[in-house]
């Protein structure tokens, strides 16, 4: 579908509409990516040291916005944890 039948066929309020659902429920990759965080932070975080803060979904999103967690920092975290590079060693 092209811009002009998106526009021949939608009207401006319904795509107001439809702007202001994405932004309460998110439609296309953002939920996507939203989901896989999800997955990405439970997994490090059962793989986490002891006495280290909980990874959270939002340091496994792209361009989360948090500027103390980075994405790369957070996943060499989580790779460091699962690899068994923990403080507290299990035997």
């Amino acid at each position: 579908m092209t811009v002009g039948d998106l526009g021949a066929r939608l009207s401006a309020a319904e795509l107001t509409e439809w702007m202001a659902y994405d932004r309460l429920d998110p439609i296309g990759p953002e939920r996507a990516d939203l989901g896989a965080a999800i997955v990405a932070a439970t997994v490090a975080n059962v793989h986490r040291g002891r006495g280290q803060a909980p990874f959270r979904p939002a340091d496994f999103m792209p361009q989360s916005g948090n500027r103390e967690t980075t994405l790369a920092t957070a996943i060499k975290g989580a790779f460091a944890a699962f690899a068994g590079h923990r403080e507290d060693p299990v035997e």
